[in-house]
């Protein structure tokens, strides 16, 4: 018997789907399902295609090193990350829990929509939302730290409101785990948590922090959290120096700006819902007992604005606002939706290439050179990028790792195994890390970030491979340097073409001596 004829598989389906969307019709649950299966199709065809990115080498390499944390995450990513990578290199399967994320997310602002009092179509429009903005696709497109950022907050927006509205205390408990878990990924969950809590205090909703479910799941979020705040303490708090040093690069400008990117990324067409997501609460009886929901996110997007966060820092708080948005839209007549929810897929389809990889780079970099698409830098890191700043990362690592490895076995038998390779940052390093395990090439050093805290590896300084180093910096710390290649490819960003591989023999007071120097938290 197929499973498609399986009573039992088919019974399960309807109880989660009455489950997730109560009293929905079934031709909106339908709805929500398939656009649930469009959105994986598009985003599985894709997940392989291109290459590994800088933050994704080097977050296999950290996981190649498990421990409680590192200097600039948390070590749930990293951990992911390598698991996914048991049996060889694999850029789909890397990218899968991406795509996991990605596809769970536009049921659960469904289910969302319907919690909030939405029906019929409100389920609808809350999935369309949540599978066409491109900037939830984008952060979907990799495996990063952000990654997790959706499906998190909206998981936690979703417990918090259901164990209002429906009196589930229990609900709470579930909040405090995925907040745990959240935080285990990425600190950002902090911004929404700052920002839900103001909106707790500010409205009757406040009466949830007496319930003792409230601290039982605070408790188990602070536990899970635990082992990391202690790693972070005992390695002197490298994540607040470098999330310092980093957020001072970063091209927030002003409340203006910010608010602009953040209409364009999320899909113009989109806007009126998350901001009627922020109104309604405040002028609908139906939405009152939900205020707390706009509060947080208004919260947020000043506490990200402050702090000088990049736009993607807050795309995780808006399924929540889409989800009330939707409500609104079950008073709007089937005629009055359907052409902009039409509308709405339509320009998601046309910026799709910019967020995901549909396009070869060459092609991608065409259409950016005749026409206006290309986003604009949040960093100065991606200044001059030819493709996005995520699609220029992706190219040339392995380019590199050829290279340095043509450069380490042209060298006398005898020097390599005192030879050391040193890389300006990070993501040089991982990509001779991950993919130098073939060349047999040993493992890269770095003053960058994690790689600091590792240290030179025992290596004396003797003679270094350098990555990308200044000649002329490096010739006043080494007896000689000589350039002996150049790697890059056309398509990666700026600071990775045309660069320099040298070789310093003679590091004046051997690598040990000179480590503390080399140190680049974040820069």
């Amino acid at each position: 018997m197929s499973v498609a004829n399986h009573p039992i598989d088919r019974r399960n389906f309807h109880d989660l789907s009455a489950r997730m969307f109560g009293q929905v019709p079934p031709a909106d649950r339908i709805m929500v399902w398939l656009v649930t299966l469009a959105t994986a199709i598009l985003h599985l065809a894709v997940a392989g295609r291109y290459d590994m990115m800088r933050n994704e080498l080097y977050f296999l390499a950290c996981g190649h090193h498990p421990a409680f944390g590192y200097a600039d995450q948390p070590p749930l990513v990293p951990l992911i990350a390598a698991s996914t990578q048991l049996f060889g290199e694999n850029v789909w399967l890397l990218r899968l829990p991406a795509v996991v994320s990605a596809v769970a997310l536009v049921p659960l602002t469904a289910a969302f929509a319907r919690l909030a009092v939405g029906s019929r179509s409100a389920v609808v429009v809350a999935a369309i939302a949540a599978a066409t903005a491109p900037g939830l696709a984008g952060v979907s497109t990799t495996l990063t730290t952000a990654t997790f950022e959706p499906i998190a907050w909206t998981a936690f927006a979703y417990c918090l409101a259901r164990a209002w509205l429906r009196d589930e205390r229990p609900m709470l408990v579930w909040a405090g785990i995925i907040a745990g878990v959240a935080m285990e990924a990425k600190y950002g969950i902090a911004i929404w948590l700052i920002g839900l809590a103001v909106g707790l205090v500010a409205t009757p909703a406040r009466r949830m922090f007496a319930w003792r479910e409230c601290w039982i799941g605070t408790a188990l979020a602070l536990a899970i959290v635990a082992p990391n705040i202690a790693w972070q303490a005992a390695h002197g708090w490298p994540f607040i120096e470098i999330i310092a040093n980093h957020r001072a690069g970063n091209f927030t400008g002003s409340i203006l700006r910010f608010e602009i990117g953040q209409v364009a990324a999320l899909n113009l067409l989109l806007a009126p819902l998350w901001v009627a997501g922020i109104v309604a609460p405040f002028v609908s009886k139906r939405l009152e007992s939900l205020r707390f929901l706009a509060i947080g996110f208004v919260v947020a997007t000043i506490v990200t604005i402050a702090t000088h966060g990049k736009d993607y820092y807050l795309f995780a708080a808006y399924p929540t606002m889409f989800a009330l948005g939707a409500v609104v839209c079950t008073r709007l007549r089937i005629w009055m939706v359907a052409p902009w929810v039409l509308a709405t897929t339509a320009n998601f389809a046309l910026v799709a290439p910019i967020v995901l990889p549909l396009m070869p780079p060459a092609a991608l970099f065409a259409l950016f050179e005749h026409s206006h698409l290309r986003p604009a830098p949040d960093e100065k890191a991606a200044v001059g990028a030819p493709l996005t700043q995520v699609f220029s990362e992706e190219m040339g690592w392995r380019e590199l790792e050829g290279r340095v490895a043509n450069v380490y076995r042209a060298l006398p038998a005898a020097a390599r195994a005192r030879t050391a390779i040193f890389a300006t940052n990070y993501g040089e390093a991982a990509a001779i890390d991950i993919y130098g395990r073939r060349d047999q090439l040993p493992p890269a050093i770095s003053g960058d970030n994690q790689y600091y805290l590792w240290g030179p590896r025992g290596y004396d300084g003797n003679v270094i491979i350098l990555i990308n180093g200044e000649p002329a910096a490096w010739r006043d710390r080494c007896d000689t340097v000589e350039v002996v290649d150049h790697f890059g490819v056309p398509l990666a960003v700026p600071f990775e073409r045309a660069r320099p591989i040298s070789i310093c023999r003679g590091l004046h007071g051997g690598l040990a001596g000179a480590w503390p120097k080399l140190k680049r938290y974040g820069a």
